[in-house]
């Protein structure tokens, strides 16, 4: 699995960080989302799933391989 972020959607509501704490953080200053890793090990990968499909913004785009 591949996560790619688009900073540029984000609301900042910090429910990818909720879901998957090891892959998603937020900048201090703004609340946008920082992507930690882009490559998660597999037993991350379902609560990235999550993440993923509860994103307000539709920030988060998964590249399932």
């Amino acid at each position: 699995m591949k996560v790619l972020i688009d900073q540029e959607k984000c609301v900042g509501s910090g429910q990818c960080v909720l879901a998957s704490p090891d892959v998603f953080d937020q900048r201090d200053e703004d609340g946008i989302v920082i992507l930690l890793t882009d490559n998660p090990s597999v037993e991350l990968h379902e609560e990235v799933r999550e993440a993923a499909r509860i994103c307000p913004a539709l920030a988060i785009v998964l590249e399932e391989s």
